[in-house]
């Protein structure tokens, strides 16, 4: 289990500094959710926490590893391991069935076909898709593309999954199945999620709860 640090966060775009000295530590296998009005750097903080870019200064920290001095190769190879990524729109693409999409990062991380296809049937399983597997994108339900979502940011066992507004696009119901999926994930596996929403039902489903206002955390 990793604990993820984050050291003195300062990040600007031009003239904007949307980041200011953030420091906070995620506990492993912990659910944290950060909120705040738009324009208050949930995104920006959500991307550097997940290697998607980098600070203006300051650190973060997978345990002992400072992921800010990595070079782009080795960057994307502890990326690929240890983190995952649910995004809003679950970018699954959509020539792929639902299997095929899941397997993608365990097969860039150099498994096995088999292997991969093995897990990804598993996890699917798991998330009561098994029966949908062998489905396109289009051919599934909103809440459905989402449960690939998560199966795929799964899939490499990683460290942290982090979700950037995994239920904005939902209806209610499928909202509530996102929320009690990854409390369930949690209970069953440990696993560690930072989630970026608006919806205060989805934030209050996890221990801590970190609000962002202009770019400090209030």
């Amino acid at each position: 289990m990793t604990t993820l640090r984050l050291e003195n966060i300062c990040k600007s775009f031009g003239h904007l500094q949307v980041l200011r000295d953030i420091s906070l530590e995620v506990a492993a296998g912990q659910i944290t959710s950060i909120t705040g009005p738009s324009g208050a750097g949930k995104t920006t903080l959500l991307q550097i926490m997940g290697t998607l870019d980098s600070p203006d200064s300051g650190r973060v920290l997978y345990d002992d590893v400072d992921v800010t001095s990595l070079d782009d190769r080795r960057l994307s190879a502890f990326r690929n391991r240890h983190i995952g990524f649910v995004f809003q729109f679950h970018q699954l693409l959509p020539e792929f069935t639902a299997c095929e999409n899941v397997m993608l990062p365990a097969q860039i991380g150099g498994m096995k076909r088999s292997a991969a296809q093995k897990r990804a049937l598993e996890l699917l399983d798991a998330l009561g898709m098994a029966e949908r597997a062998g489905h396109k994108p289009a051919a599934l339900s909103g809440g459905e593309k989402q449960r690939v979502a998560v199966a795929r940011a799964l899939v490499n066992e990683p460290d942290i999954v982090f979700a950037d507004e995994p239920t904005g696009s939902l209806d209610t119901r499928n909202r509530d199945e996102i929320q009690q999926l990854f409390l369930n994930l949690r209970d069953r596996f440990g696993q560690g999620f930072v989630i970026v929403t608006h919806d205060p039902e989805l934030a209050r489903a996890g221990e801590r709860i970190i609000e962002l206002r202009d770019g400090i955390i209030v």
